[in-house]
């Protein structure tokens, strides 16, 4: 699925780019990714957290680093992004 029209990047080259280590501000700087109108944003975090939550360890690391109550208020459910088919494996 095309996630940002803007800059034709889809739900996998996003889920790519998390796989390889980076997080959303680096995926941001090398596809460009809610760099004009940003309405994809909203969907691009949500495609990079689920990303992450299936790596159990890099997860653990971020929330270790996340101040208290701070991890909860990233993501609210009135913000997320519905993908209509789970990610598939790059």
């Amino acid at each position: 699925m095309i996630v940002c029209v803007c800059r034709r990047v889809s739900d996998r080259e996003i889920a790519r780019h998390a796989r390889a280590g980076m997080n959303f501000d680096e995926i941001q700087f090398e596809l460009g990714v809610a760099t004009q109108c940003g309405r994809c944003e909203d969907c691009a975090r949500d495609v990079v957290a689920q990303c992450c939550a299936s790596r159990p360890v890099a997860a653990l690391r971020n929330e270790a680093a996340a101040l208290p109550g701070q991890l909860g208020a990233t993501l609210h459910p009135s913000q997320t992004c519905h993908l209509s088919q789970p990610l598939a494996a790059a």
